[in-house]
């Protein structure tokens, strides 16, 4: 594939971009999984749960939209207000308030009382002749029909009923114009409404989730940021200890030289391909192992003790320069075992793809700049293996990896049949990170299944 084209129209990301995109992905699941287990998530959740209800929902809609006549406060109220504003109840509620018909009720209970009838006696008695009018009188009347009323029993009732806290209570709820305001209900909605309109919510609901399943993949495993040689070795990591680790063959014109030329500075390890004598130990196809004299140096790196992994995404920022064979990939360091080429120069172009003998499988990319950095991933599922360049898919196969662990892998190399001369191997970074069927996430979304 040319990607000069691609980068022309925009396809392909820049690596710069890319590099950008992959930082934003991963911040954004960090942000994604942090609000996941917040305690506002939480809350939100439970308050949502109560707001769409329809308990609350109809307890909002009567707080908003039922009126005061129409409660039964309401109505007790106004029964209340319209038995203690009647005539005769006004003129019953002045006969107990006064204090001469208080007396006439006391006198009206002794044996004297009879003496009000005589008219003798009343002549006898400015007292007994006040008590007479009182007792003709239409206030005492009204008195004693309002005393055994229906209505005065009623409103007794509605008078005991209303002075208590608990209708009180009520009453102050419905008499109230910003009922809905001043409640409980519109405190808890409001607090929803803050939490739905906050900013890590909104985020939380705005990420797709085959999105955040993509990003999840960005979460690595394995970070090397080529600081030290901490996770390198030399050698290829052969599985079988009767192996010489790190040997060159006699067809090619380098000897690999136990790390001595590989560097780590600014930021980034370099396998230096160098003119110079030396003498190791070599495979030759028909003797064996050999002692062969090289005109020039190189190195061969491996994680093997630091870090192998199955399946999942491995990605590396690569570049070469110079003359040689550069290979940056994954293998098992067994024999005729298959590679993953995540960047390979063959001296001509770049590949990337399956090395597995007759069966190798690779991608040309052209149009592309040596002197630049590229991030090359490989992407390991159950059933695909898929090569990309920054952002762009270059290569699709069906999964026949065999199921255990790959190491990465860093070497360069001159073949014998091309002109020697020098070069570099250059990775800035290199990372691994675990499938969304290996990670967590799956093991969330099975606990909710």
């Amino acid at each position: 594939m040319n990607l000069f084209t691609a980068r022309l129209t925009g396809k392909m990301l820049s690596t710069e971009a890319f590099e950008k995109m992959i930082y934003e992905m991963q911040e954004r699941v960090k942000r994604y999984r942090m609000i996941e287990k917040s305690p506002e998530l939480a809350e939100y959740l439970e308050l949502k749960k109560t707001v769409e209800s329809s308990d609350f929902q109809e307890r909002k809609n009567e707080l908003i939209h039922r009126k005061y006549k129409d409660t039964d406060e309401g109505k007790k109220m106004t029964a209340y207000e319209r038995l203690r504003s009647a005539l005769s109840m006004r003129r019953y509620r002045r006969a107990v308030e006064n204090e001469t018909f208080q007396a006439f009720l006391k006198f009206r209970e002794t044996d004297d009382f009879q003496k009000i009838k005589s008219l003798r006696e009343c002549l006898k008695s400015a007292e007994l002749r006040a008590y007479n009018m009182i007792y003709h009188s239409p206030f005492y009347k009204n008195y004693l029909k309002v005393l055994n009323s229906p209505e005065l029993r009623q409103l007794t009732e509605l008078e005991k009923e209303i002075q208590t806290e608990d209708f009180q209570k009520r009453h102050a709820l419905w008499a109230d114009a910003k009922r809905w305001q001043h409640s409980e209900e519109y405190k808890t909605e409001q607090r929803y409404l803050e939490l739905a309109n906050s900013d890590d919510i909104k985020f939380y609901y705005a990420q797709r989730e085959e999105k955040i399943d993509w990003a999840e993949l960005f979460r690595p495993s394995f970070d090397d940021d080529m600081s030290s040689s901490k996770n390198w070795k030399a050698g290829f990591g052969y599985a079988n200890p009767a192996m010489k680790d790190g040997h060159s063959r006699t067809s090619e014109l380098q000897a690999y030289n136990g790390g001595k030329n590989t560097f780590f500075v600014d930021g980034r390890m370099d396998l230096e391909t160098r003119e110079e004598s030396k003498k190791a130990v070599a495979w030759d196809a028909k003797k064996g192992f050999v002692e062969h004299i090289f005109n020039y140096t190189s190195d061969v790196m491996n994680t093997k003790d630091a870090f192998a992994q199955e399946s999942g995404m491995f990605m590396a920022k690569v570049r070469s320069q110079g003359a040689g064979h550069h290979f940056f990939g994954l293998t098992t360091g067994k024999q005729n075992s298959p590679m993953v080429a995540l960047y390979h120069y063959n001296g001509k172009v770049h590949q990337m793809g399956l090395v597995n003998g007759a069966k190798t499988q690779m991608a040309d990319l052209t149009g592309m700049l040596r002197s630049m950095y590229y991030v090359y991933t490989f992407r390991w599922t159950k059933n695909e293996l898929i090569w990309y360049v920054n952002n762009m898919e270059l290569l699709r196969l069906p999964n026949r990896l065999p199921k255990e662990a790959m190491f990465f892998l860093a070497q360069s190399w001159l073949p014998g049949n091309e002109k020697g001369g020098t070069g570099k191997l250059k990775i800035q970074w290199a990372r691994a990170f675990r499938g969304v069927e290996d990670s967590a996430l799956a093991q969330r979304k099975e606990t909710e299944e």
